[in-house]
């Protein structure tokens, strides 16, 4: 990163006035009636109603399209644990992606709370203020117990991006990738390399999907997660193989997808060149991947490569996923974000992928022509669909899975 760019960023976030986003009032407010209305005495009437039904606040307040987007800092980018306020820039991007793509408000709350239990008591404490809470740069494995914690708490969505989010992208980028090179999720061997929230989640997500268990190999700092070891906490057990392959090297022998969601400059154009015909690698890790596009794609022609990247092709990116997810979710007022609505969320994005590209999208990237393949696995940001297919989806498996509390809304596609 160049220090043009560098002090480019810091002039961004500085000018014209500091930060990203900012409060917007949304009721007239020019007269001496409407100043009565919005506040003292007309306000007391919003106040009686919600005391009498707290479901009347989806009505008379920002509570309904209003989401929460909390960290503590503990696991921000790459940066590791800079700290709650540090992470302020990363939250109100969020905000920034919530708007753009989703039209979603955002409140973003950095919590000072390096104690699990000091921050799911703060976030449950002010949860009543929002329809939706996206946890956000939480490190693991405190990430696991914290979601699960506040999930079993509160009765509005909360999802902590950094696992789901990446899974969902991933996963459907990964069928189509299969699809392609002809083979199968039920009996692909998988090579994780990192054993974090978004992996584990990653992985957990294509077992619903269909992955087998004993095709998966997970691999941290120590190599393989095999079953001889008497260092796992328990969510890095459940992935724990019965093998005697213990590196990274070995690992990728044979493999059939390299997934990695670690580090820089992992793995070597050996280990891709040791892989099963027709691999799939999903290079991740961000700005620098496990592999250089450019020595991946040298080593191998037979590979489909993504990358975290915008300037590669196939991006696996999370603002493909979380703006919809919780748009949906918010629309028919769902109780949690479940298993199946991130199923629909993910095949959502893999058949979308499949049709025409409008032309606002090749204009949008400068573009000729883009068609599914290799080197179009999922849909771009910018697609104008997404906001079409993607939250109807999920609103649909919301309803049949029985977590919706409203219908599903008359102004989304009706099949």
């Amino acid at each position: 990163m160049s220090e043009d760019f560098k002090q480019a960023a810091l002039d961004y976030h500085a000018t014209p006035v500091p930060g990203k986003i900012a409060i917007q009032v949304t009721k007239p407010c020019d007269t001496q009636r409407d100043l009565s209305l919005a506040y003292t005495p007309g306000v007391a009437e919003p106040v009686r109603a919600i005391a009498k039904d707290a479901d009347a606040a989806y009505r008379y307040t920002a509570k309904s399209n209003l989401v929460g987007v909390i960290t503590n800092g503990s696991a921000v980018l790459g940066l590791g644990n800079v700290g709650a306020l540090a992470g302020k820039p990363v939250m109100e991007g969020k905000g920034v992606l919530f708007k753009r793509f989703a039209n979603i408000d955002v409140f973003d709350i950095e919590v000072d709370a390096d104690d699990a239990e000091a921050f799911i008591d703060t976030v449950t404490r002010i949860a009543p203020t929002f329809g939706g809470i996206n946890l956000e740069d939480i490190k693991a494995p405190e990430c696991f117990e914290i979601e699960r914690r506040l999930i079993e708490r509160l009765d509005i969505p909360v999802f902590h991006d950094d696992q789901h989010g990446t899974a969902i992208i991933l996963s459907a980028g990964l069928l189509n990738a299969l699809d392609i090179q002809g083979k199968s999720l039920r009996t692909a061997t998988i090579v994780c390399l990192g054993a974090g929230a978004a992996a584990i989640a990653s992985m957990q997500l294509l077992l619903e999907l269909g992955a087998k268990l004993e095709n998966i190999y997970m691999i941290d700092r120590k190599g393989v997660i095999h079953s001889g070891r008497d260092d796992l906490n328990p969510y890095k057990r459940r992935f724990a193989s019965d093998t005697d392959r213990h590196t990274l090297k070995d690992a990728m022998r044979d493999a059939d997808v390299f997934i990695g969601l670690s580090g820089a400059d992992l793995v070597s154009a050996e280990m891709l060149q040791s892989m099963a015909p027709k691999p799939i690698v999903f290079a991740l890790s961000n700005p620098d991947p496990e592999i250089r596009p450019e020595i991946a794609l040298a080593s191998r022609k037979d590979l489909i490569l993504g990358t975290g990247r915008s300037d590669y092709p196939n991006q696996i990116n999370n603002v493909l996923g979380f703006p919809f997810i919780f748009r949906g979710a918010l629309d028919v007022r769902a109780r949690g974000i479940n298993t199946q609505m991130e199923i629909a969320a993910a095949h959502a994005l893999k058949d979308l992928a499949r049709e025409p590209v409008p032309p606002s999208v090749l204009q949008a990237y400068g573009l000729k022509q883009l068609e599914f393949g290799p080197n179009y696995l999922i849909p771009t940001p910018l697609d104008p669909r997404l906001i079409e297919r993607v939250p109807a989806a999920v609103a649909r498996a919301a309803i049949t899975s029985g977590v919706a509390r409203l219908p599903y809304p008359d102004h989304y596609p009706s099949s």
